[in-house]
């Protein structure tokens, strides 16, 4: 059996090494990936958004199941243009993926159906917004509608950096197309919990919840990222709170989807805030989050793509998805000065002791010696029966992976281990 996972980073090498535990798979294609998972997927070089080379290469190549990963594919449509073609997918089509693809709109969805959210209000105009924001409460968060590679939200502590905000998003366009609206929204307070939950549009099974540290210094300083390190399960999200989010959230944010014609088959991430009036969403994504996911599926003891496949054919009521009992921990690796300026181009070496439990997602090959290519260069993941545990081999592991000028926060999971 043939699969292709579109996609390069860390989340689609998680995929990947987690797909090939099927021994049905012959071959699995990364399109287009990064050198770091040449030992575990052939490498294609074409890009996640361009669809038709996508759709080409799967029909060439007669692909018999495609894994579409990060948000941008996925709304622009290549769900819909690879299933034209007969191959069937694991991610939302288009018109459901509108619930990450559009902040808008996800924030209207949760206001028609009465689902717990911050309050909100949507501007397309740039003098309506400043003239808002003289009397809005602050801090408040600002958000631009459309996809900006997660940096599309903004805190502004007061009103000043507000407006400035604003501005930057509407006026110069820093998030290009995506700033013609914005969000303005409540602050809200409280812990953050990532649960990435399996749908077929008809059932709703969430993973192990987890924590992302997204600053980029210890103690949560710096400036925000795209994820230093995760652990799960996240000791937040209690049986009373997920009890809670299943019936006040989860399934109905699927009604409402299917209420529009807009039915969600694949994953669907909610970011949320528990709030002291209880849990509020604070973001949808349409997809595995990163690097939720390389501490998320290495507990998941179902076959991944068994539970995949289920959703996509509306079996998932009759697919046993077995979580393992236990933690994990990932603490990421980066290129020193990141999510700023940074260098790249330095050697990679990962001890094959460790090859196991590394997800990489900034490498290339260059003539055979992997070499680093991005801020975040990999994740490094432990499991164990405690969470101390896990944090402390995932560290351990850390020591077995070495580039020039790699940095990495300390104190993943401390926060976790301080929760009583």
């Amino acid at each position: 059996m043939k699969i292709m996972v579109v996609g390069g980073g860390g989340r689609e090498h998680a995929i990947i090494k987690k797909l090939k535990e099927n021994k049905e798979i012959t071959e699995i294609f990364a399109l287009p990936g990064n050198g770091g998972m040449a030992n575990d997927a052939t490498l294609i070089n074409i890009a996640a958004k361009d669809i038709s080379a996508i759709v080409d290469f799967a029909k060439n190549n007669k692909i018999d199941y495609a894994v579409v990963a990060p948000d941008d594919p996925l709304v622009l449509g290549c769900v819909d243009a690879l299933n034209e073609i007969g191959i069937d997918c694991f991610g939302p089509n288009k018109a459901a993926a509108i619930i990450e693809g559009s902040k808008v709109f996800s924030k209207n969805l949760m206001k028609k159906y009465n689902i717990p959210t911050a309050e909100y209000e949507v501007f397309s105009d740039l003098d309506a917004a400043l003239k808002y924001l003289d009397t809005a409460p602050i801090p408040t968060v600002i958000k631009a509608d459309g996809l900006a590679l997660g940096k599309g939200v903004i805190i502004a502590e007061t009103r000043e950096d507000a407006k400035e905000a604003v501005r930057s998003m509407m006026a110069d366009k820093i998030f290009g197309e995506s700033g013609n609206n914005v969000v303005i929204e409540e602050f809200l307070t409280g812990p953050e919990v990532s649960v990435l939950s399996f749908t077929d549009g008809k059932t709703v099974v969430p993973m192990v919840s987890s924590m992302d540290h997204k600053r980029a210094l210890d103690g949560d300083r710096g400036l925000n990222t795209g994820g230093m390190g995760t652990i799960a399960p996240n000791p937040y999200y209690t049986e009373a709170v997920a009890k809670e989010c299943m019936e006040k959230i989860f399934i109905p944010t699927m009604n409402a989807m299917n209420a529009e014609n807009r039915t969600f088959k694949g994953c669907l991430y909610f970011g949320l805030m528990l709030t002291p009036k209880g849990p509020k969403v604070i973001e949808y994504n349409c997809r595995f989050g990163d690097p939720e996911t390389q501490v998320v599926l290495p507990l998941l003891e179902s076959d991944l793509l068994t539970v995949m496949k289920a959703t996509t054919n509306g079996t998932l009521s009759d697919c046993e998805v077995k979580l393992k009992n236990g933690a994990a921990a990932c603490v990421v690796m980066a290129s020193l000065g990141y999510p700023q300026k940074y260098e790249s181009g330095f050697d990679l070496i990962i001890d094959k002791s460790v090859e196991d439990s590394v997800y990489v997602a900034g490498a290339k090959l260059v003539d055979g010696t992997l070499k680093t290519a991005g801020g975040r260069v990999l994740g490094v993941t432990a499991t164990a029966e405690s969470l101390g545990e896990a944090i402390n081999a995932a560290y351990g592991k850390v020591n077995f992976v070495k580039f020039e000028n790699a940095y990495y926060r300390k104190d993943i999971g401390k926060k976790a281990m301080e929760v009583k």
